[in-house]
């Protein structure tokens, strides 16, 4: 086996690139290391083209294996590896968002970028797949703009203490008061993740000039290898565009396209029907020209209207810059079958979410490479079916993009959830796109917000978000407030920001250009904050607090305390105790932590009486307590007593009266009920007295005798 291996000082640990001929047929490859975490990066492009299609054809996949854990997983009757995890969409995402902007845009070849990851240990392998993808590429011969830096930093919420790449251990759930994924190259900023716990814009800012720093570090070790390993790239020239179309645009369709754009509308038909006019036009001019090329040629043409029209101060449908789009919004009111809802608009984007509430049972159970049997109470999914754009297509399931906004809506959301102590509901949100023309996920966000509280759940506010954008010139720029649709698809930004009045709690950001400048960032920040502001003067208008009861639909859930040790005693052999208390009191779950927390779930009367009786069984006496006890069995040595259902202690001979008795006959029998006191526990065995309260127990009790 061929090697060479590449080490940069990173963070306190060692950075460890290896470049081999083990995926010799790969255009290009690197193993990168951290700790224990090791992933492999491959990228491939293919040979031929594919003139027709109108988009760049870039695949990335992230693989977990299982054997990266350490661990035969998979189900009982497979161990195989199957569909990736919600987590490795997420991580792929992360790095087709990275390293997309930096492909040239005429490209039409097949690129596929795969991470694999080949041990997982305490290091995330998200960090290493981008580093490793900016390699791949950056060794191999395909065309691509790079190489980009990828960092993690988080602060710890009570400490303060920032991290850089923290390790899972570093970042447990719940710990850190944000965390901050950012990738970039060149002083700039092409990529931004981010979640919060009500984070400010100065500290997010903070954070990503820190990260350019770091980029820069990672930018020169990864030329250095590049310099030694690189093949020569190939050359992938654009179609040029005929003269005769050049001309028939600047004539016809040039000062039409200005009017258009410009006219006020807020969609975009009126301009995708200009579009097609045009082809139309070029192909009656010429019919060997592609109509994709015709396609591009124009869209490049909108693209240079909108940009032009920014700099002017205006926009497509009319709105000033910094000014977000008529607002409504709705709780409730849709079935009372339903535990919440909320409807939200913001101009043509229009989402309705739904609340169901659960017990615990009813959380998703995560076992992934990286979450191994982890419980997950909130879920927050998301879904674009085609009538929200007015097209026709499949209906139902989901795709990676699905699954990334609904992870975004989640983020943003999960810092003002109540704590599993005080509602220990299993919560589910769905999120629907009945009609989109830009940022239906942070759509999501206001109508998600507006479903908690309609539902009872006691949110500590609302949270809102907005999607902000920017029109870059050579020398200038211009921000946009509340992108739609032909600002979203020709802009060079969208910057998507969510939080409450008091700070941020999630950001994604991707671009279309080769990176965006801090000040930039920093003008997007100010501006999201306000627009955020005046969505949440809406939400609060709607519904300014939490209803003060959940949903009569939804189930009840009870809590009871018990001590660890006694888990074993409720649960009983095989699950027997339990079992049999579901079947008397009539509950649907009952759900018992490691802390001796129960949940019992089902309707109030149900989950009252099944309280009684695990309360009863677990009850705990201590000496001293006075109890009323019912004699059950008279023996030579003392009296055995109920004190309830589940407990019985012992009344020794000699704890009955002051003085000395040979015999309890004709003193107590079974059946009587006595006043005693608990005077002695030990492992679980009660000891009572009687003569401890009544030390005259014989001359009270009448029907006693010596």
């Amino acid at each position: 086996m061929k090697k060479q291996i590449f080490e940069l000082p990173l963070a306190g640990k060692t950075l460890i690139v290896e470049h081999t001929d083990l995926t010799s047929q790969a255009g290009g490859s690197v193993m990168v290391k951290l700790g224990e975490t090791v992933v492999l990066a491959t990228a491939v492009m293919s040979d031929h083209t594919q003139p027709a299609l109108p988009y760049f054809p870039l695949s990335v996949e992230f693989e977990e294996k299982f054997y990266a854990a350490g661990a035969i997983m998979g189900s009982r009757f497979s161990r195989r590896e199957g569909k990736p995890s919600d987590e490795a969409v997420l991580s792929a995402r992360l790095i087709d968002r990275t390293i997309r902007p930096l492909f040239p845009s005429h490209l039409r070849h097949d690129v596929q970028v795969v991470i694999t990851v080949l041990a997982l240990g305490e290091d995330d392998p998200d960090i290493l797949g981008i580093i490793g993808a900016s390699l791949a590429l950056g060794i191999s011969d395909i065309p691509w703009g790079g190489p980009v830096g990828a960092v993690r930093i988080s602060r710890n919420k009570v400490t303060g203490a920032l991290y850089i790449n923290p390790t899972y251990i570093e970042r447990p759930v719940g710990a850190m008061e944000f965390e901050v994924v950012a990738c970039g190259l060149e002083g700039t900023i092409n990529m931004i993740e981010v979640s919060g716990d009500e984070v400010q814009e100065g500290d997010v800012l903070a954070v990503l000039e820190g990260a350019i720093n770091f980029h820069a570090v990672l930018e020169v070790f990864q030329k250095n290898i590049i310099s030694q390993i690189g093949k020569p790239k190939r050359r992938i020239t654009a179609t040029a565009i005929a003269p005769a179309v050049e001309e028939l645009y600047a004539s016809q369709f040039s000062h039409r396209l200005w009017e258009t754009v410009f006219s006020k509308q807020s969609g975009k038909n009126h301009i995708v029907a200009l579009g097609k006019e045009f082809i139309t036009a070029v192909a009656a001019l010429d019919a060997t020209l592609s109509p994709v090329h015709s396609k591009d040629y124009f869209d490049e043409k909108i693209n240079d209207v909108l940009h032009s029209g920014a700099a002017s101060g205006l926009r497509a449908d009319g709105r000033a810059l910094d000014e977000v789009r008529p607002l409504h919004a709705q709780a409730g009111g849709i079935s009372p079958v339903l535990h919440g809802s909320g409807i939200f608009y913001r101009g043509e984007t229009h989402v309705f979410s739904a609340l169901t509430l659960g017990g615990p049972d009813s959380a998703q159970i995560i076992d992934s490479v990286e979450d191994k049997n982890f419980s997950k109470r909130f879920m927050h999914h998301y879904n674009f079916p085609p009538y929200s754009v007015g097209e026709t297509g499949r209906v139902g399931g989901f795709n990676r993009r699905m699954i990334g906004h609904g992870a975004l809506a989640e983020k943003a959301l999960v810092p003002l959830l109540p704590a599993q102590a005080d509602f220990p509901y299993t919560i589910r949100l769905v999120s629907e796109t009945m009609s989109s023309n830009g940022s239906s996920s942070m759509a999501s966000v206001c109508a998600s917000s507006l479903a908690l509280f309609d539902g009872g759940v006691p949110m500590k506010c609302h949270v809102a978000g907005i999607a902000s954008g920017v029109m870059m010139g050579e020398s200038s720029y211009v921000l946009l407030t509340d992108i739609q649709g032909p600002e979203d698809e020709h802009g060079d930004m969208d910057f998507k920001v969510a939080g409450t009045s008091e700070g941020i709690t999630a950001i994604q950001m991707d671009v279309k250009v080769k990176g965006v400048s801090i000040e930039i960032l920093h003008g997007a920040l100010e501006k999201a904050r306000l627009a955020r502001l005046q969505i949440l003067e809406t939400l609060v208008a709607t519904i300014p607090m939490p209803q003060s009861q959940i949903s009569p639909r939804a189930p009840h859930i009870t809590m009871v305390h018990i001590l660890p040790e006694q888990i074993g005693l409720v649960i009983g052999g095989g699950g027997k105790t339990i079992n049999k208390i579901k079947d008397e009191s009539g509950v649907d779950e009952i759900t018992i932590e490691d802390s001796g927390i129960v949940y019992i779930t089902g309707t109030n009367i149900a989950t009252q009486t099944a309280a009684a009786i695990i309360t009863a069984m677990t009850k705990v006496y201590a000496v001293g307590d006075i109890v009323e006890v019912e004699i059950t069995k008279i023996t030579a040595f003392g009296a055995f007593a109920r004190l309830d259902t589940y407990h019985e202690g012992l009344i020794h001979i000699s704890e009955v009266i002051p003085e000395r008795l040979e015999s309890l006959e004709g003193i107590l029998k079974p059946g009587d009920k006595v006043m005693v006191a608990v005077v002695k526990i030990d492992e679980g065995k009660i000891g009572l007295s009687i003569k401890k309260i009544n030390p005259h127990f014989l001359a009270t009790n009448a029907s006693s005798s010596l």
